[in-house]
């Protein structure tokens, strides 16, 4: 089954189920502010199918490592996360406001299945010496998304509507059901994963990213980079109106960080052991907090030439994140821990914004500096965790 199913299958759907999650985001703000006439409408509709994926994501995990055909339960996923985008859109306008949010959260639930639910299935569908590159071509299809789906979102909703843009959202998660379906099935279950309940598999799981030293690193950079990721998103606005003449213009900034992350990953699909993952890591951390300081100057050369840098931190660090994975997490628990990990960078991320939102519209430099300081605090947050290997009882009781 392996062997039948090949890499350019699984990028394709990723790349498909990923451009329509970063298309939905924007096309559901364009369509709650053009159906409900409000700002915080538009911005609190967002917050809400991203905020529950903390929750969503470790349960979803559990459920994917205990299934002996994960690929149909992604099937799943994928379905209901599509369907909740069009419940929202038709209940815009129609069921009062509160309802809608309540819809964005259930659906927001299922998020994860897009990001690392997705990921986890990479060692079934590559082996061996192949799976570092394929590892650093599926952190691309983050790239290709986050830069076409917005621009999707914008130019579907400038022609056609806000509300035609979230269709098309749901519809390119839908071209991706395809290639989660036919994903390969486990090869094995084994005895812990039919005797254990899905509760222990959640400790279990959460056991693991927390006791085995590199994945703790890991997990923490990468969270804290996330974090310091959305006070620079929540900026662009502002810093498209002050520095580059309009706010609509913040998107080219957000092109060119999804530009140079695509671009430094694809440099590191041909060279995939010149540096080991882990330093890959905290090193890319300091990358994006030299990138935000630079952020500061406010000169729009200068601008472009930062968040080109910025995602010369991203999109590393995305693959390298993924190979430490891949590589620490056992076989029973790995879909928890890749879409657990992916729940709590998109927390991360949608935190950061949160935050940075009001504080930006008092000091937009003191907020790119704060947002640095976070980034330098992320690397800083990797040397933190203890280095000492886990005992062998806690490996044999999670490898089993």
């Amino acid at each position: 089954m392996t062997k039948r199913y090949s890499l350019r299958f699984y990028l394709a759907g990723a790349v498909a189920a990923r451009a329509g999650d970063e298309m939905s985001g924007p096309s559901l703000m364009l369509a709650a502010f053009a159906l409900a006439g409000s700002a915080v409408d538009a911005s609190s509709l967002l917050a809400g199918i991203t905020i529950s994926a903390a929750v969503g994501g470790p349960v979803l995990g559990a459920l994917l490592d205990r299934a002996g055909r994960p690929g149909r339960l992604l099937t799943g996923a994928l379905v209901l996360y599509a369907a909740g985008l069009g419940m929202i859109l038709a209940g815009l306008g129609r069921l009062p406001f509160g309802v809608t949010i309540v819809i964005a959260v259930v659906a927001g639930l299922l998020g994860p299945a897009l990001s690392g639910g997705w990921t986890a299935q990479l060692p079934r569908v590559v082996l061996g010496d192949r799976l570092p590159r394929a590892n650093a071509l599926d952190a691309m299809t983050f790239s290709v998304a986050s830069l076409a789906g917005p621009a999707l979102a914008g130019g579907v909703a400038e022609t056609l509507g806000a509300s035609t843009a979230v269709v098309v959202s749901a519809v390119l998660i839908g071209l991706a059901l395809p290639a989660a379906w036919m994903l390969p099935a486990r090869s094995g279950r084994t005895q812990g994963a039919q005797a254990s309940s899905v509760v222990s598999d959640l400790a279990a799981g959460l056991r693991v990213v927390v006791g085995r030293p590199s994945l703790a690193r890991a997990t923490l950079t990468s969270v804290l980079s996330c974090f310091a990721q959305g006070m620079l998103a929540a900026c662009i606005p502002l810093l498209g109106e002050r520095v580059l003449g309009g706010a609509g213009r913040g998107a080219v900034l957000l092109s060119c960080t999804a530009i140079s992350a695509m671009m430094a990953n694809a440099v590191l699909a041909r060279f995939p052991r010149v540096v080991a993952p882990d330093t890959v890591i905290w090193v890319s951390a300091l990358v994006q907090a030299a990138a935000l300081s630079l952020a500061i100057w406010g000169q729009p050369a200068v601008l472009i030439v930062a968040v080109l840098i910025a995602g010369i931190g991203e999109g590393p660090q995305l693959a390298a994140l993924f190979a430490v994975r891949h590589r620490e997490a056992p076989e029973r628990l790995r879909g928890q821990i890749f879409t657990t990990g992916a729940s709590l960078k998109i927390t991360g991320f949608a935190l950061g914004a949160v935050v940075a939102g009001p504080v930006a519209t008092r000091s937009l430099p003191g907020t790119l500096a704060l947002a640095a300081s976070v980034a330098v605090l992320a690397a800083l947050g990797f040397f933190a965790v203890p280095s000492a290997s886990a005992t062998p009882s806690e490996d044999r009781a999670t490898s089993d």
